[in-house]
Order: structure tokens, then C-alpha cells, then sequence
């Protein structure tokens, strides 16, 4: 009941898109980490998973290594899911015994995608395939991979929550957006997305170097 994309860009920021017919997908699944790389954790989902695979990267792991361990250590492995893209492009998925209904996986050379009770087994690859092919932010082109993977068939049912996050460097997710309960989920992601970029780098400012951040613009603010 979910497919998801992990994405990179050159600038070594590192982002993942996630879509599911359940609530707060995007808090249960995306997992980040500044310089090492991007996990999902879905299917039967245990956030656990995601941790513990980005501390096998940030111990020297690859992604496929990092993954075996995880697989070779988890008790209910056989439930899980999981996406691993590591900081030199290195992808690895692994879909357990009891991954549910039609499954699949796709890669391309910045992205790594899987999902579960998928339309069809083509959906995987459509995500890696529209955001190698799209330009711009990491969050806009992983959004197109998001509207890529419904064009492809999508879920078997309506997706109704979905959810951006990346990590740029700074120790926090610059960019953290989801969508937990709505008809067209992706579609107001999109219109969330509009409002935030253009601030997105305000807010790293302001975190960084107040004295020199803009005012907020609202009531209330006298700067």
C-alpha cells in the first residue's frame, strides 16, 4: 500500500517521496541523514528499520551491505520493505516473503524506488525514470516522480496520504511536507510545495544566522 522514491541530486542533497492509501505515511517510512543517504522502511512498516540502516552507512556500509546486515539481523524481516541509496550512488531493496500484493522495484542512477499492492510491477521504474528525466529542485523532481508513478497505474486503491523530505547539510530536513489524509494527496502536496520553496531558504537563515534573517511578514512582527 505504498510506493516510494529515494533521490539525490549533485549538490549531495538527498530527498524521499512516499505515497500509501494509509495515514502519516511520510512520518513512518522516510528516513534521512545529512551526507550519508536516504531509507525508506514501508510494506508492514517498522521505523526502526530506517535507523538502523543509515547507521550502517554512516559506519562505512554500502547500500546492498548496509541492507544485508539489517535482512540478516531483523527477526520479522520477511514483513518488511526497504529502500537504501547511499552517498556514492550505490541502491539496494529488498522486499520480504510476505510483501504485499503486486510488488516491485526500479533504479536509476541518482534514485532507487519500490512500492507494494502496486497497479502494476511498472510503477517502481516510472518513479526513477521521471526524476532522472526532470531538472530543477530535488523537491519538485521528486514530486514528478510521484505524479509519474499514479500516470503509471499507481496503488491498486486511492492513494490518500503522501510526503516530501530532504536533507541539504545544515543537521535537519530543509524541506519536510506531507499530506496525511486527502483525496488527491499528490496534487496538494504540489500546492504545499509552491508555498514553501519560495521561503525554504529563509528558514535556513533564520536558523543559521538570525541576526542577519528576514522579518516574517505578519502581524505582529515590528522588524
Amino acid at each position: 500500500m505504498t510506493f516510494s522514491i529515494a533521490g539525490t541530486d549533485r549538490d549531495g542533497r538527498f530527498g524521499i517521496a512516499v505515497s500509501s492509501s494509509s495515514p502519516a505515511v511520510a512520518a513512518r517510512c522516510a528516513h534521512l541523514r545529512d551526507g550519508l543517504g536516504a531509507v525508506s522502511s514501508q510494506n508492514i512498516t517498522d521505523p526502526r528499520l530506517g535507523s538502523a540502516l543509515l547507521d550502517r552507512l554512516q559506519a562505512g556500509a554500502s547500500a546492498q551491505e548496509a541492507l544485508d546486515s539489517v535482512v540478516l539481523e531483523s527477526p520479522a524481516v520477511d514483513y518488511r520493505q526497504l529502500v537504501v541509496l547511499d552517498a556514492h550512488g550505490g541502491s539496494a531493496v529488498f522486499s520480504g516473503a510476505h510483501t504485499l500484493g503486486v510488488f516491485g522495484a526500479g533504479r536509476g542512477p541518482r534514485s532507487v524506488a519500490a512500492g507494494n499492492m502496486l497497479a502494476n510491477t511498472q510503477v517502481p521504474q516510472a518513479l526513477c525514470d521521471a526524476f532522472e528525466a526532470s531538472t530543477g529542485e530535488l523537491e519538485t523532481r521528486l514530486l514528478a516522480a510521484l505524479r509519474a508513478a499514479l500516470d503509471a497505474g499507481g496503488e491498486e486503491g486511492p492513494v490518500r496520504s503522501a510526503g516530501i523530505s530532504v536533507v541539504s547539510g545544515y543537521g535537519w530536513r530543509d524541506t519536510d511536507l506531507r499530506v496525511d489524509w486527502h483525496q488527491d494527496p499528490i496534487e496538494e502536496l504540489d500546492r504545499l510545495l509552491k508555498v514553501w520553496l519560495p521561503q525554504r531558504e529563509d528558514y535556513v537563515v533564520r536558523a543559521l544566522n538570525p541576526a542577519s534573517s528576514a522579518g516574517y511578514g505578519v502581524p505582529g512582527d515590528d522588524r
